[in-house]
């Protein structure tokens, strides 16, 4: 896969037809042009988002392939949203070619015609052409098969995390109105043990009228072994201490229906969480992976979901700079400026990464020692979280191995690759 602005520039010949689409949520705007810029098209075309809409789009394009004899197609739009998909899927299913230019280019171009920064139907298809000519374009990667499956698995399971996650904040604020004694009790409320309480006596007043034996019986019909009379006393006692507001009919019923919704939503959790691991288990190499002390199934899902078939990459540094991880630099004449990620790319692989390194550098010797190099070396010592972004480039070179190669992990090659003996010797 070649990445090089000349390469892409040289995609563009004068046998190439191209179109700018501004694409919409309901109708697409476009526009031809030659390999000059020179616009073919009087005015822009509009095609609904539906079969018969690109149907006219492609006789409406045919028209200006026949005038000039083209070879190529270059249709380029911008990634809005979700609206391009079915379109990007119609033009590979006829044969041509789809390229993606950034809404910031074009943002940023597209006051260079007429010196304003008006926005329209008109003027963004033009603008897109422009990009595409200049070969500032992208092509788009759609994920196929296994990798289609585990990119939405994994997009589900992390809106369902962040829908847990709001749920248990809304609970634990009525807790600490109602009941703020509860939390010293018990340190999480997601307990089996707790929601049983909750779901049956959530008030102070409710829990004295129980009393401890009252409490204990919940977890003995449910059967609840690691709990018993020393908690409901406690429980009891915490209830007697309580300085939680008296709460009426409609606040224990918000709690039921909170926690209804939680009870679901860890269920959900625990289906989309199986489905995930199950799929990730199909991919090829992916038990080496797992080979690796600290990287767990969510960690290499998340891995394979954001950035797909590593295959497709000629060198891990693809995959860094996709995951917005290269660096940056402002300088000038004599002035140097301080070095920095870009964050241009895919932020929730960079997460993946992040959160897979933290607890790496706590429980595997090699990735520690790799860390403890990087903010301990003589020259250009690493803070904290520069160290950690390191070892998550690091990782993604080992992952990218594993996964293209095969090959196993070997722990001491790792530490060798960045601990050099005569750096080692010098520190």
């Amino acid at each position: 896969m070649d990445y090089t602005q000349n390469a892409k520039i040289a995609q563009v010949t004068e046998k190439t037809l191209i179109i700018g689409v501004d694409v919409g949520s309901e109708t697409h705007y476009a526009r031809a042009f030659n390999w000059r810029g020179q616009e073919l098209s009087k005015k822009a075309f509009s095609f609904r988002n539906d079969l018969d809409g690109y149907a006219a789009f492609t006789r409406w394009l045919d028209a200006y392939r026949q005038s000039m004899d083209a070879g190529k197609v270059m249709i380029g739009c911008e990634p809005t949203g979700h609206y391009w998909f079915n379109f990007a899927r119609y033009v590979k299913r006829s044969g041509m070619t789809l390229v993606l230019v950034n809404p910031y280019h074009v943002k940023q171009t597209k006051e260079l015609d007429d010196n304003s920064p008006t926005k329209n139907d008109r003027k963004d298809p033009k603008t897109i052409a422009r990009l595409v000519s200049e070969g500032r374009y992208t092509f788009p990667y759609m994920p196929e098969g296994i990798y289609a499956d585990l990119r939405q698995a994994f997009s589900s399971r992390n809106r369902i995390v962040k829908e847990l996650n709001t749920l248990a904040n809304r609970i634990q604020r009525w807790l600490q109105i109602y009941f703020p004694e509860f939390l010293k009790v018990y340190g999480k409320f997601s307990a089996e043990s707790a929601l049983l309480v909750l779901e049956t006596a959530p008030y102070p007043a409710d829990i004295i009228a129980l009393g401890a034996d009252g409490v204990n019986q919940i977890w003995r019909e449910h059967k609840l072994r690691a709990v018993g009379m020393k908690r409901a006393t406690t429980l009891v006692e915490a209830a007697r201490k309580s300085v939680g507001m008296d709460g009426g009919v409609c606040a224990k019923l918000d709690l039921q229906l909170l926690l209804e919704d939680f009870r679901r939503k860890q269920e959900h959790l625990k289906q989309i969480t199986e489905v995930l691991e199950a799929e990730t288990r199909k991919v090829p190499h992916v038990k080496k992976l797992l080979a690796i002390k600290g990287v767990g199934l969510i960690t290499a899902a998340g891995f394979l979901a954001e950035a797909g078939d590593v295959r497709r990459f000629d060198s891990p540094k693809q995959i860094q700079k996709l995951a917005g991880l290269e660096l940056k630099e402002n300088s000038s004449g004599k002035h140097k400026g301080q070095s920095s990620i870009s964050k241009r790319g895919r932020r929730n692989l960079r997460k993946v990464l992040f959160q897979a390194v933290l607890p790496m550098i706590r429980s595997n010797d090699e990735f520690r020692e790799v860390y403890r190099y990087y903010t301990t070396r003589q020259k250009n010592p690493l803070k904290g979280k520069q160290a950690i972004i390191a070892v998550g480039c690091k990782l993604i070179r080992v992952f990218y191995a594993i996964l293209t190669h095969g090959t196993d992990y070997d722990a001491n090659r790792l530490r060798t690759d960045i601990i050099r003996p005569q750096e080692q010797q010098a520190a």
